[in-house]
């Protein structure tokens, strides 16, 4: 059901005529801005253009973060559809965005998902950093890991890649968590304990 709602998205917005088939991203990720990504995603490789699409969603998520008033502008509920599309397609023109990008969020301010934006810009970010080999880990620390402690960090974490991944990390500061870590990597919680990796599943973090 969801491959077929996210075809249908995908024709849609998508630009080329071989357009039949829903291209598979490399992840699949859940709910409607799962949809949405899936959706672009695709169109954007039918028409080979997910290089300059990622470049607009780059420079949008940039302008959601920095500018508040535009982003509260665009989620406001009591504002018409019709101003609210005006605003972001002008904006879209003005940074001269690809025509994929433009038509995916004239279609989610048609179908009232404005405020689904940022979960979409975020979920695709993650499917692109996924299609170059990529694997997203968030490290969380009692305190900041100094060069020595980074470099050993990424060296226990490169353990876990598969041949042909690279390690893009990110590292966040939590006072609560002592003197235990929490590695998020793929689908999995890891404890680091003075240099040692233990795993577990997870439901939520």
């Amino acid at each position: 059901m969801a491959a077929s709602r996210s075809l249908i998205l995908a024709r849609c917005f998508s630009t080329s005529v071989a357009r039949a088939q829903l291209v598979k991203p490399p992840i699949q990720i859940y709910g409607i801005s799962g949809r949405y990504a899936h959706a672009l995603y695709s169109a954007a490789s039918k028409d080979k253009k997910l290089d300059a699409v990622e470049k607009d969603l780059t420079t949008l998520k940039g302008l959601f973060d920095t500018d508040i008033k535009f982003a509260e502008y665009i989620s406001n509920p009591t504002l018409k559809r019709s101003d609210k599309k005006d605003a972001l397609l002008g904006v879209l023109k003005k940074k001269n965005c690809d025509t994929v990008t433009v038509n995916m969020f004239n279609l989610m301010v048609d179908n009232g998902r404005v405020n689904k934006i940022p979960e979409v810009l975020n979920a695709f970010n993650r499917i692109m950093s996924s299609h170059r080999g990529e694997v997203v880990v968030v490290a969380t620390t009692a305190q900041s890991l100094d060069e020595k402690e980074l470099k050993g960090l990424q060296e226990a974490i490169k353990g876990f890649l598969k041949k042909g991944e690279s390690l893009k990390l990110e590292t966040k500061v939590h006072c609560h968590f002592a003197m235990i870590s929490f590695v998020k990597i793929s689908g999995l919680k890891r404890l680091l304990i003075r240099n040692q990796l233990y795993t577990q599943k997870y439901t939520s973090f």
